[in-house]
């Protein structure tokens, strides 16, 4: 038979919708030393997971500005033999001592930063326990295999960056004020020099330990003492108890579709995924194709505006409040939403139900990861802040978060990201903080894709931004790339990067009643896409930031 007839014959027999299997793994993360030890781990014969649990590792050791084994996170999972997503819950939790006055002093007003710097503003850790779970349930390596990069890097150092100098710089007060910090992340009281080491030698004895002994190796015998020591010594509230009680949880993925594609994304204690869904029911109603652009960015911004309004009114801990998630996101209420709204004019959040009284940044953290045999996950992990609590408990070098601030302190008083809350998120002994955190997976019979960011409370309108993308056929280095816009109901503000609007679109907005505030660019998405049509698969790392992205079909 002829070579041309073959060909010919094969493409007639191959199928031109989904493969079964990616044709290369993928890893964008937002540092490239977290990629490679990704694909370290890939490679030696781990899958998805393992890999995840390495990269999460790492990060901790080369981010001590964005995430750490001191925080918590949210871990979205696709077992593709399964074809099952879950949600690893390893979000924060308050300690058994806490209350809802913990942060207001005699007059009930709120004490300045007492929720964001120093031992009373962490909570009890997520990450060593969701590290653990991660492998003992869906990866195929040991859990010393997975935690080695880390090890390494944090006990032989890893280079400060320029991003590193800027985060240790904007923090540098809080690190100073204890000696451990300042010790292990500046120099002399000032952010270290370009390419200087950093180097963790009781960070890698603590992941020894995880390494040999799993969860128990950080929640329970010395490190566990050393930890409730360091914090009730500098005034928190921490036990023995705290500790022994975390538990992961496993949650049911919060889902929606738009457009053909099946969105899945976080669940509360995330407000992410109600949020994300919620915006784009909303947005579903609307032709953007017959739109100009102003009028489709108004629109987006009138869909943000609802959604976090319902994010301050109803979202906290599902274990602790009822949350009417069924409500919030049936496309009748969005209906409901969408009536509300006008083309022509913004509608002010004062004039919205339940209206109560913001920056972001950088900090928090993200991957995206697929394998050959198409898992993949979307991970958001976080210390809050920059360089979380900035307080490491002598002997550990566990540097803690400050996610405590992450709570309603009092109602209607914005946190350190202007977001307001109710009742619904107030302090409550072992509770988990709400969160903004977005991992999510958007997908269709030809197409899986995976992204999320760090950012605070401007993580859900970013993930909004680069699902639209997504849904427009486009390639993730355009998802990471947009330029972006933000409105959280309170402050009544768009929020816009230098390049997100000209200056057609910028009077057409104003002209409708918006407020415009110009920021420096954030975010750090990070992002994946397998299009089983095509059998490619494509990684984009932000490029505002220093992430990498890899695709490699070696396995």
């Amino acid at each position: 038979m002829k070579p041309t007839v073959l060909l010919l014959l094969a493409l007639f027999l191959t199928p031109l919708h989904a493969t079964d299997h990616p044709p290369a793994a993928a890893i964008a993360s937002a540092h490239p030393l977290a990629t490679e030890a990704g694909f370290e781990v890939l490679n030696a014969g781990g899958n998805a997971f393992d890999a995840a649990v390495a990269v999460s590792a790492t990060l901790a050791v080369v981010e001590p500005y964005s995430s750490g084994i001191g925080g918590g996170g949210f871990w979205l999972l696709h077992i593709a033999e399964q074809d099952r997503q879950v949600m690893i819950d390893g979000r924060e939790r308050a300690p058994l001592a806490a209350h809802r006055d913990l942060y207001l002093d005699a007059q009930g007003e709120v004490i300045p930063k007492a929720s964001m710097d120093g031992a009373l503003a962490a909570a009890i850790p997520g990450v060593p326990a969701a590290l653990d779970h991660l492998t003992q349930h869906y990866g195929r390596m040991p859990l010393s295999v997975a935690l080695a990069p880390a090890i390494r890097l944090a006990r032989d150092g890893f280079p400060v960056t320029e991003h590193y100098r800027r985060m240790a710089s904007f923090r540098l007060a809080a690190l100073n004020k204890d000696k451990e910090a300042a010790r292990l992340f500046l120099r002399q009281g000032q952010a270290p020099a370009l390419g200087e080491l950093i180097r963790q030698p009781e960070l890698a004895d603590v992941l020894k330990r995880m390494a040999n002994d799993g969860a128990d190796g950080f929640y329970h015998g010395e490190v566990a003492a050393r930890l409730v020591a360091g914090v009730r010594k500098a005034g928190g509230i921490w036990t023995a108890k705290d500790l022994a009680d975390y538990r992961v949880v496993e949650r049911a993925p919060i889902r929606g579709r738009y457009r053909g594609f099946e969105i899945i994304s976080a669940a509360p204690p995330s407000s992410g995924g109600i949020a994300l869904v919620t915006m784009l029911n909303i947005l579903s109603g609307f032709d953007f194709k017959a739109l100009d652009e102003s009028t489709r960015l108004h629109l987006i911004v009138e869909a943000m505006r609802r959604a976090y309004r319902d994010r301050a009114e109803f979202l906290g801990d599902p274990d602790s409040v009822a949350i009417p998630s069924e409500h919030l996101l049936h496309p009748y209420y969005a209906d409901g939403l969408r009536a509300s709204m006008r083309k022509d004019k913004a509608t002010p959040s004062a004039s919205l139900p339940g209206a109560v009284r913001t920056d972001g940044g950088n900090d928090t953290t993200h991957f995206s990861i697929l394998d050959q045999d198409g898992n993949a996950v979307s991970a958001t992990l976080s210390i809050n802040y920059p360089f979380g609590a900035a307080f490491v408990p002598p002997g550990t070098g566990v540097l803690l978060n400050d996610e405590m601030d992450d709570f309603s302190l009092k109602p209607g008083v914005p946190n350190a990201y202007g977001l307001v809350g109710a009742e619904a998120n107030a302090i409550a002994p072992g509770k988990r903080m709400l969160s903004s955190m977005t991992p999510t997976f958007v997908r269709s019979d030809e197409r899986l894709a995976i992204l999320g960011s760090p950012g605070g409370s401007r993580i859900i309108t970013m993930v909004l931004l680069g699902t639209l993308e997504a849904v427009d056929g486009k390639p993730p280095l355009a998802w990471v790339s947009r330029p972006r816009i933000h409105h959280q109901y309170l402050p009544d503000v768009i929020q816009h990067e230098p390049n997100a609007l000209d200056n057609t679109t910028r009077q057409a907005l104003q002209a409708r009643g918006h407020t415009l505030n110009e920021q420096q660019p954030w975010g750090n998405m990070q992002a994946v896409v397998w299009d089983k049509a095509t059998d490619r698969v494509e990684a984009a790392s932000d490029p505002r930031v220093e992430g990498m992205a890899r695709v490699d079909s070696t396995r």
